[in-house]
């Protein structure tokens, strides 16, 4: 009888196969229609503020899309560092004096102080 790590393949050959199946994303067209099912924020919306830098001429849909899920990943993570704040007040809101303490504790956030006054 074989043992299972032979008969099933090594855990790095699996894995490489994995990776493989991931690389092979559509791309064009039909990523950006699966990109926008990914999205939260309207990509559009995104695109033309994106537009409004008289830097940036053209946004490809791939940027647009990075961008959006920056934009989402940002808001999650200054949201949850403010609900910290709301739970330590007994509160299940946010309230803008929540974000003002997440701003002024987390050093990531520093860019930000003094942009809510």
């Amino acid at each position: 009888m074989e043992p299972d790590s032979e008969r099933c393949g090594s855990e790095e050959e699996n894995r490489s196969v994995e990776a493989e199946d991931r690389s092979q994303q559509p791309t064009g067209p039909a990523a950006a229609a699966s990109h926008s099912r990914l999205s939260k924020l309207p990509l559009t919306r995104i695109k033309a503020l994106m537009k409004t830098d008289p830097d940036v001429s053209l946004a490809s849909q791939e940027s647009v899309f990075i961008i959006a899920k920056a934009t989402e990943l940002f808001v999650e993570m200054i949201a949850k560092d403010a609900l910290v704040y709301a739970q330590q007040g007994k509160r299940k809101t946010l309230q803008r004096k929540d974000l003002d303490n997440a701003i002024e504790a987390i050093d990531e956030f520093a860019f930000l102080e003094g942009t809510l006054d």
